[in-house]
């Protein structure tokens, strides 16, 4: 009998460890570029059916456990399992938009504080790995959104149930691996939205109310401070919230730290890199070592792996740990540069038109081509 699962069942179901064989009914090349944890892939045409040769590789993934099927969208998968069905696998489950549906997942983890007024939860994007951010005041019950995905409500949910409403949304800057839903949030709501004063140099055509360094936003009583960072993009910032917390956006990570030609392009990216070598040491190194770095990514690899931590734990550093055991941060600004510059990694697919649609340059309207964009997990460390 063939069943509808949804990606959150999935997760749960693999996050319990629960024994069941995930296969991926995509082309062998979608399939490596990105895929579920511990999915194995066995290509299906519906016209053609499941060939002896594929019955046979299904035969040996499954060794007697229930089966989950997956593809892009459903349109796959879905008569995949009535094919398993008809050859005697009497326990399948669909999951229900496929990927599609995957790469819209969140978790909302609160992070620790020292302060009783301050909240702040992090909004995690299981599949990609974007993290945003809610942080507000309980005594005024309100909040500012940093860095929101195009999954508005997930944002909106999050405050709500932490008993704040957003008073303001922030961008650290203009994303390369994903839609912002930053300016949407705001539009939605009914208040400002802010980026980086710099951002006036990247053809930014949505309005925005710009923030310089040193500007200080303030809810109820909790203090966030704008901290231009460039490096990453021209007009980073990095946002300290009441002294403790820093949003790091793609400055630093808990692994790495951002790539930077992005914008900048292979033939500057050095430039991007001395920008990035300062901001590091000049401004976010100065901080004390218990300042807890709270960054805009987390890294995701292409079989759905985590590289540091779990889905649904918070993901954070303390600063002097990373001082301490990120060797990025170690190496002098000319070995800093080289390593930035010799050593990029694969680009994020589709970023120019990302990156076109977050300044305003372009549009999509279609959910299937915003998704079908932001496919895959990001890409934007160093």
């Amino acid at each position: 009998m063939v069943k509808n699962i949804t990606a959150e069942q999935l997760a749960e179901k693999i996050d319990a460890d629960e024994q069941f064989t995930l296969i991926d009914t995509r082309p062998e090349d979608s399939f490596e570029a990105w895929h579920v944890r511990d999915a194995g892939n066995v290509t299906y045409d519906p016209d053609e059916g499941l060939s002896e040769d594929q019955l046979n590789e299904v035969n040996a993934l499954v060794d007697g456990r229930p089966v989950v099927a997956i593809c892009g969208k459903g349109l796959t998968s879905t008569p995949f399992a009535f094919d398993l069905d008809e050859h005697g696998y009497d326990d399948v489950e669909v999951v229900t938009g496929g990927m599609e549906e995957w790469s819209k997942l969140y978790e909302v983890v609160p992070i620790e504080t020292t302060s009783d007024d301050l909240v702040v939860r992090q909004v995690q994007r299981r599949a990609k790995g974007c993290l945003g951010y809610v942080v507000g005041s309980k005594a005024v019950e309100e909040a500012v959104v940093v860095d929101s995905t195009r999954q508005t409500d997930q944002f909106k949910v999050a405050a709500q149930d932490a008993g704040l409403s957003i008073t303001r949304v922030l961008d650290t800057h203009v994303h390369a691996d994903h839609i912002s839903g930053s300016p949407a949030l705001a539009d939605e709501v009914g208040v400002p939205y802010h980026l980086g004063d710099a951002a006036s140099e990247r053809d930014v055509e949505y309005e925005y109310e710009p923030l310089s360094d040193g500007d200080v936003i303030e809810v109820g009583d909790i203090e966030i401070e704008a901290l231009h960072t460039p490096g990453h993009t021209s007009e980073m910032m990095n946002y300290l919230v009441d002294g403790e917390l820093l949003l790091t956006g793609d400055t630093l990570f808990v692994d790495s730290v951002g790539r930077t030609e992005l914008q900048f392009g292979e033939d500057d990216a050095s430039r991007g890199a001395e920008l990035l070598y300062d901001s590091l040491h000049e401004t976010i190194l100065d901080l004390p070592d218990d300042t807890k770095i709270l960054p805009g990514h987390l890294s995701v690899t292409s079989d759905g792996r985590y590289e540091n931590g779990s889905p649904g734990d918070p993901l954070e550093a303390r600063l002097g740990d990373l001082r301490d055991e990120l060797d990025l941060l170690g190496l002098n600004r000319e070995a800093f540069v080289e390593r930035l510059t010799e050593n990029a990694p694969e680009k994020p697919p589709n970023y120019e038109t990302v990156i076109a649609i977050n300044t305003g340059n372009e549009t999509v309207d279609d959910e299937g081509e915003a998704t079908e964009l932001e496919l895959g997990p990001n890409n934007c460390a160093a």
